[in-house]
């Protein structure tokens, strides 16, 4: 049904309709991570996930959705561990070459001249070339049709030195230039426009 909704400070309203589509999956952006899973060097693998995130503060826990017809999904099951890396805009090519690619025809760490880092907790492997690595081990499998979420624990987080202030400890996300991924297409991150609570802070007098 038309809306009519102020256009301008002017006092002039136009017309904003809105269309209903079949339900699907358009929350973004979202980020676009690289998986790395694998107990052992001969069964390594990396892949791309859009769909995953944080789903608890304490204890600090996340997911990520996996088709089980995706080569490394039997790995993550079997070991029920793995990595999750967040990715760069210099990662962005190998962020989209591990999603199209399989780890049953290609070791896509050496395609991808990426470099598999021994874990300090999982057995899974981390990305040396990522700026952070997120420790993970699952605790359930949910079943949800085309995908199913694998519910983990964070146990440990890998951050790189070079993005860390060494006056606060702070990680640097802007300095990192992380990868988002809203419908098909890859963006880098924009400019800053405010921090958490600045809706609300005080200003200064």
């Amino acid at each position: 049904m038309p809306v009519l909704r102020n256009a301008d400070t002017q006092g002039r309203y136009c017309i904003v309709m809105k269309q209903d589509w079949k339900p699907g999956t358009l929350i973004y952006p979202v980020p676009a991570v690289l998986v790395s899973v694998g107990n052992e060097e001969k069964e390594y693998n990396i892949f791309t996930v859009g769909w995953t995130g944080t789903i608890c503060t304490d204890p600090a826990m996340c997911y990520i959705s996996v088709r089980p017809e995706r080569h490394s999904y039997h790995i993550l099951k079997k070991n029920m561990e793995f990595v999750i890396n967040l990715t760069t805009k210099g990662l962005s090519f190998a962020t989209d070459w591990c999603g199209v690619r399989s780890g049953k025809d290609y070791n896509k760490f050496e395609e991808m001249n990426l470099t598999p880092a021994r874990s300090h907790v999982v057995s899974a492997p981390y990305i040396e070339e990522s700026p952070l690595c997120i420790e993970c081990r699952v605790r359930e499998i949910l079943p949800l049709g085309t995908h199913d979420m694998f519910i983990a624990e964070v146990l440990n987080i890998l951050a790189d030195d070079k993005y860390i202030d060494p006056v606060t400890g702070s990680f640097d996300m802007k300095a990192a230039n992380l990868l988002a991924y809203a419908h098909g297409k890859y963006y880098e991150l924009g400019d800053l426009i405010g921090k958490f609570g600045w809706s609300v802070q005080k200003k200064k007098k």
